[in-house]
């Protein structure tokens, strides 16, 4: 909403006074609220481009009929079940639908210019009905029981992609995504980094908490600035060569035993090492080569250990700024 208030935004009825302490009456408990209906939470302005129904104990989406001018619709943490009466909302750009009980993607074909969609925390098990977003450029799906990428293939404006904490074992179909700058696949079952290659554009990939063991076919990410692989089992720090671009890594909560390959990220700003196996000193000179380093974690190390810890590695690396999240003096 602009400061002149020029943005006409549908709004929620006004409220009474508010009650004073000895007025006010306990709330009852949440599973003791039924839904709430449409009309007991919204105002309708026709000219309204966007519309705030979070935390409204929505049960329903309904009566929106009139607001064919809407951009944005936010409907977060409401008891939604299914993604329906949207036909008419033909100019809707932003759909926000996180935290809600559907179950299904559908009913979506005719939000041909819709470029945000969140439907995180819910309850999916497949990616599908999306034939006709493509415009969608961010598509947010986290924390659901989705197994399978698919369905995706076709949405080549797409630059961000979601698919955190749902039961996906294999990074698959998504070759023609070519416009994708960060990928987020953290908290899944993930074996193994592979069909990357055409993602030449990406800035960003998230891949912790998978059960991944070795770094591999990153080498066509040329432009990824980080990367983040913690909570895995990798072992080696390797096949970085041509991620040159990287400013942040971190492979904290591996089984890494060795600081070794990181003398060619000129542009390395923070890494992330915590909770790993390191135990030899003379690794820790090669971050000499690392100019731009300003963060390192490496606590719960066995190195780590010795009293001397702090000075030994601001004395390797003079120009570090914060050391396990604590500042340097």
């Amino acid at each position: 909403m602009s400061d002149n208030n020029e943005q006409a935004v549908a709004t929620l009825p006004e409220e009474d006074r508010p009650e004073t302490p000895e007025e006010a009456q306990p709330e009852p408990k949440p599973d003791e609220e039924p839904p709430a209906k449409m009309e007991d939470v919204i105002t309708i302005d026709p000219e309204a481009t966007e519309l705030d129904l979070n935390h409204g104990r929505v049960g329903k989406i309904e009566q929106l009929e009139p607001l064919v001018n809407l951009e944005r619709l936010y409907m977060r943490w409401n008891l939604i079940k299914k993604i329906e009466n949207l036909d008419h909302l033909t100019e809707l750009q932003e759909l926000e639908l996180y935290d809600n009980q559907i179950t299904e993607l559908e009913n979506l074909n005719c939000l041909v210019n819709l470029e945000m969609l969140d439907v995180s925390f819910n309850r999916l098990h497949k990616i599908q009905n999306l034939e006709e977003l493509t415009k969608l450029r961010k598509l947010f799906l986290c924390a659901n029981k989705i197994s399978t990428i698919e369905n995706v293939g076709h949405l080549s404006n797409l630059t961000m992609l979601e698919l955190g904490d749902n039961k996906i074992r294999k990074i698959q179909n998504l070759e023609s995504l070519t416009n994708l700058t960060h990928l987020y696949l953290g908290k899944n079952k993930i074996n193994k980094i592979e069909n990357l290659d055409q993602l030449v554009k990406l800035e960003c990939l998230s891949l912790q908490s998978n059960r991944i063991v070795k770094l591999e076919n990153l080498d066509k990410l040329v432009n990824l600035t980080e990367l983040y692989i913690s909570e895995n089992g990798i072992e080696r720090i390797e096949n970085l060569a041509e991620n040159k671009a990287l400013e942040t890594l971190d492979l904290a909560k591996n089984r890494v035993k060795v600081l070794e390959n990181l003398d060619h990220l000129a542009c390395l700003e923070e890494l992330w090492m915590n909770d790993n196996s390191v135990s030899d000193w003379n690794c820790v000179n090669v971050l000499a080569q690392n100019k731009k380093l300003a963060t390192v974690y490496l606590e719960r190390n066995p190195l780590a250990g010795d009293a001397t810890y702090r000075n030994k590695l601001k004395l390797a690396v003079p120009w570090l700024t914060k050391i396990d999240a604590t500042l340097c003096r």
